[in-house]
């Protein structure tokens, strides 16, 4: 039987170490898997025009109430936010816009602050083990795929990942776990992920000899197969010896810093799946509050909301020492919102009307997508215009279809085509004001 070990190697990896092969030489695998045709493929040089970007994605199935500290929530003095000193109403601004939000968002730095959108949806769901139908879009999706799902099988192509399929570093219920294609995919907690790769014998030990015995294999096909353009392809792409031992110790040192499976090691264990190339969406939890029904003050909320802000400050921090700020975006999803009109101030319900996703990215625009409106005795979010994403009666995106409409703009941000958003999300419109 396979060790624990060998089966996490092989799930981040593939069968034979194929990822590893791609780790250490710098080949993306469909290179390596057929040689001989990927150099027949590569006419021009193997350029890839796509917007492609890895996506780092916060999802949990607490229904946090990120929903009652950001923009688009102060302009209505009935809807109550936390007390708190730490939490009080501050002025940011999101690519040249004025907001009012917590001030918890205003730590974060300016030029994170103007990629980073509050997009105002409705899941349509009270319920906490409906958390796997949100991340479907409330099966609005084509065989009723996960979102990370679909975005993981169209990015792995142009990114060049070694496997297609998304992985969760985070998932704190079998609710926040991700399927690919139908099936069940494993969790991969951050400490299991730093025992298997940083063990003496681990395999991030052997990339040095790996890399030059693949070169020596590929070298008879290169030198008699290759065009010039080919060659030129390839070259850019091989990793050196000096390049395979800096790697190799950045992975090391990163993945020794994990101490538990907190927000903060998932984040680390993510930006490292990312410079490791291994997927193309990797799925972390970050608290923001949680089932926070009973919350005396509002402290827990206040206090996740503080960590929680500062964990994505993190991320962008972690991102921009790797030289990756340009190529991962950042998304949450949840499975609902908490509610926010009078009444709330020793705890929140459930809203199936108004949850709050994040977006930071190089191809979404900072501000805030939709708005809330009174719904049933609390808030809920408004329909939105498509045009300029405001939140508006008159909107023609309906409020039920604005989680389905995230979906779609945000493939359209990442360079999916027309036909192909279609396909995969059946219902909704891009919001094209959000485009970048």
């Amino acid at each position: 039987m396979l060790s624990r070990r060998q089966a996490l190697i092989s799930t981040l990896f593939g069968a034979g170490a194929i990822g590893l092969r791609s780790l250490a030489t710098g080949l993306p695998v469909s290179f390596l898997l057929n040689p001989r045709r990927a150099l027949a493929d590569l006419p021009d040089g193997g350029a890839c025009p796509s917007k492609a970007q890895f996506v780092i994605l916060s999802t949990s199935g607490a229904g946090d109430p990120i929903n009652a500290s950001v923009p688009g929530t102060y302009d209505d003095p009935q809807i109550v936010h936390s007390s708190a000193s730490s939490m009080a109403p501050t002025s940011l601004t999101l690519l040249g816009q004025t907001y009012t939000a917590a001030a918890p968002w205003a730590t974060l730095p300016q030029s994170v602050l103007d990629r980073t959108c509050f997009w105002h949806l409705m899941t349509n769901t009270p319920v906490h083990p409906r958390e796997p139908d949100v991340l479907k879009l409330m099966e609005t999706t084509q065989i009723d795929e996960m979102f990370p799902s679909i975005l993981a099988k169209l990015l792995a192509p142009c990114l060049g990942t070694i496997q297609s399929q998304p992985i969760s570093v985070g998932a704190s219920s079998p609710s926040e776990g991700l399927t690919y294609g139908g099936q069940a995919l494993p969790i991969v907690p951050a400490l299991a992920l730093k025992a298997t790769l940083t063990n003496p014998a681990g395999p991030l030990t052997t990339l040095q000899p790996l890399r030059d015995q693949t070169l020596d294999q590929l070298y008879a096909l290169y030198k008699n197969s290759a065009s010039p353009a080919g060659k030129a392809y390839i070259d850019s792409l091989v990793t050196s010896q000096a390049q395979v031992r800096n790697i190799n110790q950045t992975l090391l040192d990163q993945l020794s810093s994990i101490k538990d499976n907190s927000a903060t090691s998932q984040i680390t264990a993510a930006v490292t799946l990312v410079q490791m190339k291994v997927t193309p969406v990797i799925a972390i939890h970050i608290p923001f509050g949680g089932d926070n029904h009973h919350d005396v003050g509002l402290a827990t909320e206040s206090a996740q909301t503080v960590s929680g802000v500062a964990a994505i400050g993190q991320l962008m921090s972690a991102l921009a020492s790797a030289g990756l700020t340009d190529q991962v975006t950042f998304l949450s999803l949840n499975v609902f919102g908490r509610t926010i009109g009078p009444g709330n101030t020793d705890g929140r319900q459930h809203n199936a009307n108004h949850q709050v996703s994040i977006s930071i990215g190089k191809y979404l625009r900072g501000g805030v997508i939709g708005g809330v409106a009174p719904v049933g005795g609390d808030y809920g979010a408004l329909p939105i215009q498509s045009t300029t994403g405001e939140g508006t009666t008159s909107g023609d995106i309906a409020a039920v279809d604005s989680l389905s409409s995230f979906g779609q703009t945000v493939l359209a941000s990442l360079g999916v085509d027309a036909v192909t958003i279609g396909q995969e999300i059946l219902f909704g419109k891009v919001i094209t004001g959000e485009l970048a």
